[in-house]
């Protein structure tokens, strides 16, 4: 723990990464920088996360940068907006003690580099699409007209450096670094060695599938990142300060302890803060998992992330942003993801040692048998050597293998499930142990009658009738419920003293008769006697001239899917599944009997269900993953623990849609099995393609090194096979989970 105290992390996004190659090369890279205590490259969302330790953070970074555009120039760098904002905040305070007036650049700049690379992305492609296309006319042209020598020469080194020039500056570009050994490379000496020996239509030929396979991973890689980024944009990025009397929208950053903010119904608490005015029902779902709403009135603590329901309450802000619930809750899942260790891609390890090997082993094929054997001509070993190279580089595989797994990703997010990594889809292959939340995850964390239970001679409809009119002026959601399950219209010309009594419930005169509706509190003030019954649910007592009349029970409801969801995930091999809540015991009991799940621990505070979590932990095998599904703010450090962590993303918090790994979006707890499903079959597909490459690669390789093979079926073998691959790794988007 000394460490995190003295080591600062920090964010920069890369705009413009689209290769996982180049994420690789750069993460080791920074990794050397002295200074650096850790380091990871997020290829799905285009981050760099450092942990430097030390104070010298400034200076680091500015290295980092450095590093970065050596070695890829291609490559933007741009520090987030909070980061930007920090070191704007702390030149502004010399100026302004107060910057609500300042205009945020940092967030502007940032904004702009955002919304630049999304449109630069498909500009991109375009651009590569009219390139393939021209450079294909000029060589077919070249190929099919009987044209002179030198006319068909400089027609296919146009039509070569149309598709593939930028391909042979990176190379060269990357040599003079001293990065020899690339796919760039590879390819670069292939195709230009085809054009030395004659074989022009090849080097074209080469050189243009091998663009294809690039532009349908990119493609690829684009689409996901969207479906993930459109999802990061829904958490709530303002605060309404009240400064003079009036209102300005201002982002939460620039909010000051002391400065008071309005809330209005149906937003967020933006930060942590004491109500001065207003009095109104709270969400608290998303930070306690509870779905009972927490009255609050002046003088009480709210904290950022409730959810306001109904009245609007002036807060005096009590720590800034940084400060807040949200945000340290935030930081606490960034620090524990940070244990995560990812399924390092089996791969890029591979192409790290196959390619040098293979580039060593053409050139001495090219000219080790010319030096040995008399007669053998050096040009034909040459060609061999070339034609060797080119079945040998791991393009089906470097290409195929991300595909499929992004294939996997974009048939879960058709499906309604965001998965935030390759590494998380192949995980959940190994899932033996799921963990879920109850409120809001396996039940609906919304209110529902339960239960009308009329006593000393009142029929049901009389108690919901006296009991729908009493709470007919209330905007907290037990009353609505109980609205709701009346029915009728309510005539107000039938009420009259309409008194809420705070904490307690309602007392109102309803044909005159005095109707009290409220918790057993109320009925005690007035003396009355009832019964306290055992129901499972929140308990509305009704009594009429002082007189007892019923109660009704009010209870989150399960969801429809819930209990398919836990059978589903048995048949799939899941071996335990555990419910924790923070609800009492009967409750948690009886809706787990009803679900059919193995466990059930109730009464749990939120680093409680961490604790949890680690005992299961202890008991798995080192190569089973524990998978929880959870949907409030006090989940994320769960989430963030868990091998898999998985967010309800409809109703859920975005702190837990940060923290989780995977994120279902329809709030339907079977999705956990359709995306075991889809991974189950994602696994599959790419092991089809890893074997079936490297046994066409085997084959093609004796047959190019004895010479049997020309460079038309050194093309097949490499890019052949690739295209086979990324047709097979396509099927993955069409997966539909056929579970029932």
């Amino acid at each position: 723990m000394e460490q995190s105290n003295s080591a600062s992390k920090q964010k920069l996004i890369l705009e413009g990464l689209d290769c996982a190659n180049c994420a690789l090369k750069i993460e080791q890279g920074v990794q050397k920088i002295d200074g650096v205590a850790a380091c990871s490259v997020n290829f799905a969302n285009k981050t760099l996360t450092i942990e430097i330790s030390g104070d010298r953070s400034e200076e680091i970074l500015e290295q980092t940068k450095q590093k970065i555009r050596k070695l890829e120039p291609d490559i933007r760098v741009v520090e987030p907006h909070s980061q930007l904002r920090h070191k704007q905040g702390q030149r502004q305070e010399h100026n302004h003690p107060h910057p609500h007036d300042h205009h945020d650049h940092g967030a502007q700049e940032a904004a702009d580099v955002h919304g630049h690379s999304h449109d630069h992305g498909a500009k991109n492609t375009r651009v590569m699409i009219i390139r393939l296309i021209a450079g294909l006319a000029i060589g077919a042209a070249a190929f099919a007209f009987a044209l002179s020598r030198e006319l068909e020469l400089i027609l296919f080194i146009i039509s070569y450096l149309i598709v593939g020039g930028d391909i042979v500056l990176k190379a060269l570009k990357n040599i003079i670094r001293g990065q020899v050994f690339d796919e760039y490379f590879l390819m670069s000496i292939a195709t230009v060695g085809a054009f030395v020996i004659g074989e022009y239509p090849e080097g074209v030929a080469v050189m243009l599938f091998y663009q294809i396979g690039e532009l349908f991973q990119s493609i690829a890689v684009n689409r996901s990142r969207k479906s993930i980024s459109a999802l990061m944009d829904i958490r709530p990025d303002f605060a309404n300060l009240k400064f003079n009397d009036e209102i300005k929208r201002v982002n939460p950053d620039e909010v000051q302890i002391g400065d008071l903010i309005v809330v209005r119904p149906g937003e967020k608490v933006p930060l942590d803060g004491k109500v001065i005015e207003g009095n109104s029902a709270m969400d608290t779902s998303a930070l306690t998992g509870e779905s009972v709403p927490r009255e609050v009135t002046a003088g009480e603590e709210v904290l950022s992330g409730f959810i306001n329901k109904n009245g609007v309450l002036t807060i005096e802000v009590t720590k800034v942003f940084g400060e807040s619930t949200v945000a340290k809750i935030l930081d606490l899942v960034e620090n524990a993801s940070s244990k995560k260790a990812p399924t390092e891609n089996f791969i890029t390890k591979f192409a790290r040692y196959y390619t040098p090997v293979v580039v060593i082993v053409a050139a001495l094929l090219a000219v080790v048998p010319p030096l040995l054997f008399s007669g053998e001509a050096f040009s034909e070993w040459v060609y061999r050597a070339l034609v060797f190279l080119v079945i040998s580089c791991p393009c089906a595989l470097v290409v195929s293998i991300p595909l499929g797994f992004f294939g996997g990703i974009g048939a879960s997010s058709k499906n309604g499930i965001l998965v935030k990594g390759s590494n998380y889809l192949e995980a959940l292959n190994d899932v033996k142990y799921v963990v879920f939340d109850k409120t809001g995850t396996l039940t609906k964390g919304a209110f529902k009658v339960n239960g009308i239970h009329p006593q000393n001679g009142w029929t049901e409809q009389q108690l919901l009738r006296y009991a729908a009119f009493a709470e007919m002026h209330s905007t907290h959601p037990i009353a609505e419920s109980i609205r709701e399950a009346f029915g009728e219209e309510l005539n107000e010309a039938l009420l009259s003293n309409y008194n809420e009594i705070s904490g307690h419930g309602i007392q109102v005169v309803f044909e005159g008769k005095e109707v009290l509706a409220g918790n057993a509190k109320l009925m005690q003030r007035d003396n009355i006697h009832f019964s306290a019954p055992s129901g499972l649910g929140t308990i509305v007592h009704i009594a009429v001239n002082k007189q007892y009349a019923g109660y009704l029970v009010i209870a989150d409801e399960v969801k429809e899917d819930s209990a398919q969801a836990i059978s589903s995930l048995k048949q799939l091999g899941v071996k335990k599944i555990v419910m924790l809540t923070g609800d009492i015991k009967a409750v948690g009991e009886a809706v787990g009997k009803q679900l059919g799940v193995d466990e059930v621990r109730s009464e749990l505070l939120p680093q409680h269900k961490v604790e949890e979590l680690e005992m299961l932990d202890q008991q798995k095998g080192s190569k089973e993953k524990i998978v929880f599904v959870g949907d409030g703010i006090n989940d994320t450090p769960v989430l963030a623990r868990a091998d898999i962590g998985v967010a309800m993303g409809g109703l859920g918090s975005d702190a837990a849609i940060e923290a989780a790994d995977i994120v279902i979006m329809t709030d339907e707890p079977s999705k956990l099995s359709s995306a075991i499903y889809i991974a189950k079959r994602t696994r599959r597909i790419v092991w089809q393609n890893i074997v079936f490459a490297l046994l066409v690669k085997a084959v093609f390789l004796l047959l190019g090194a004895f010479g049997i093979a020309t460079m038309w079926e050194a093309v097949f073998s490499d890019v052949g096979v690739t295209l086979l691959a990324v047709l097979n790794a396509m099927r993955v988007l069409k997966i539909k989970p056929n579970l029932n």
